[in-house]
């Protein structure tokens, strides 16, 4: 049976398409840096055979017309070439990492070319004697959760010759991190999605009354909480890091942190790793609004989580299958500890919410609207975050890539609407690396916040232990 000429996207991956604004690009951003130089034609070979060859989406470009009920579909790239996609650059002087997070800053606020299939890497010489790898691909080809198992797919676990993996290695699990959702029951995720369409047929009527949404939602009224805070959580008031985006972005990323300390830290006060980088983040925030005048005050940020099966391969046609909850971060406590502990008792609670399969449902409501309903609906739930944040595990020993050993990993979600900040926590050969993607004009020093969260991290490691924590 033959491929089909032009194939639909999903409602969640043409909302992700649509939601492309001047001022806050849909593409997933990521840096991978090397100590040494990388060998340019031996990465082409592997990104043609690991990543073109098994996954079509990278050589299928988005067309828009009425061949589909959304408009939007995939179609072969009749003049694909590897050429067009991989992009090979130099530092300026004085080829440092500043001179790099300027240029990831530039690339960032860059959009792609929608002509050709929606991904660009750039393989920098420097900083330094080394290397660097920039990968860019938009969300309606995948989720930052898939690409990033995607990209992993790409390396080996030794420096000898290439061969592929039968399949994108899964993600492992564990108490480090946010467990996703994916065991979330089958009812809840069904009846979810069964609400996109009431959403679609009713717009902005249905998220702005509770009560026709809940009426409208049958059995998911049982879910009403979870369903609420999705859709009728208030707007976050305008501050220092929530106000009017532009088109420039600045990156910035903190040194290496060794996870063994952070599971230290974490094991003396009965905490998960994931939540002492949390509570650092906080911290850093805190710093960072006292630094610029402004009261401490409590900050609401979005957390994709997995939809997905955790133990099975991602598919070839990749796609879009995650939710988003919403975690406010304490950072109006005066206190490491306080920020510390309040952080636990939310994350658990997270955790156990239906929040991830419902947002998912509005998100494929999104995709079915009109253009013009659709930006505001966009509108309405960005403004209710001031910043994305991920947290991804990474493999545990050292990979290598085309035969590089790869140093250190950032992957960044992109940030819709009015969001400015993503904040990225990815642990990696026994290291975590907290990075930063921000709107210039919001956050024109991003490398102060990367400073104040170093520093709270030791505010948080001179803390004497819970009483309470498990001997184990």
């Amino acid at each position: 049976m033959s491929t089909p000429t032009h194939i639909a996207l999903s409602k969640a991956d043409a909302a992700w398409l649509h939601m492309d604004r001047p001022t806050n690009l849909m593409v997933i951003n990521s840096v991978l840096l090397f100590d040494e130089p990388m060998d340019w034609q031996r990465l082409a070979e592997v990104v043609r055979t690991r990543l073109v060859a098994p996954y079509p989406r990278f050589h299928r470009r988005v067309a828009e017309g009425r061949l589909t009920v959304a408009g939007a579909h995939w179609e072969e790239d009749p003049d694909f070439d590897l050429t067009r996609h991989m992009h090979r650059l130099g530092l300026p002087e004085p080829s440092d990492e500043d001179a790099l997070r300027a240029l990831a800053g530039d690339l960032a606020s860059t959009p792609l070319d929608r002509g050709k299939p929606l991904w660009d890497m750039y393989l920098i010489d420097g900083p330094g004697s080394g290397s660097a790898v920039i990968v860019r691909m938009h969300h309606c080809i995948a989720d930052g959760i898939a690409l990033a198992r995607v990209m992993l797919s790409l390396a080996d676990p030794a420096p000898g010759h290439e061969e592929p993996p039968a399949a994108a290695p899964p993600v492992a699990d564990g108490r480090s991190r946010l467990r996703a959702v994916a065991g979330a029951p089958a009812r809840v995720l069904g009846d979810s999605i069964s609400l996109a369409q009431t959403i679609a047929q009713e717009g902005v009527q249905t998220i702005s009354s509770p009560r026709r949404a809940l009426e409208r939602g049958g059995e998911l009224a049982a879910d009403a909480r979870a369903l609420a805070k999705v859709l009728f959580t208030p707007g976050e008031v305008p501050s220092v890091l929530k106000q009017s985006v532009g088109a420039t972005r600045k990156v910035a990323w903190s040194r290496p942190v060794a996870l063994e300390r952070v599971r230290r830290i974490a094991h003396a006060h009965d905490a998960t790793v994931n939540d002492v980088m949390l509570a650092a983040v906080s911290g850093a925030l805190r710093r960072y609004l006292i630094s610029r005048g402004e009261e401490p005050h409590e900050i609401r940020t979005t957390i994709p989580v997995n939809l997905r099966p955790a133990d099975q391969p991602v598919p070839s046609e990749l796609g879009n299958r995650f939710g988003l909850v919403t975690l406010t971060l304490p950072v109006d406590r005066a206190s490491s500890r306080e920020r510390l502990n309040e952080l636990k008792l939310r994350m658990d609670e997270i955790k156990h919410s239906p929040e991830g399969p419902i947002s998912y449902a509005v998100l494929q409501a999104v995709g079915l609207t009109p253009p013009e309903l659709e930006t505001r609906i966009v509108d309405i739930f960005t403004a209710k975050a001031t910043a994305v944040m991920t947290n991804v595990p990474g493999p545990s020993e050292t990979v290598y890539l085309a035969g590089s050993p790869l140093r250190s990993v950032l992957v960044w979600a992109p940030t819709a609407g009015s969001v400015g900040m993503s904040v990225s926590i990815f642990s990696y050969d026994g290291r975590i690396t907290v990075g930063l993607l921000v709107h210039a004009d919001v956050v024109p020093d991003p490398e102060t916040i990367v400073d104040g969260l170093q520093r709270e991290l030791a505010a948080i490691d001179r803390l004497a232990p819970t009483a309470t924590a498990p001997d184990r």
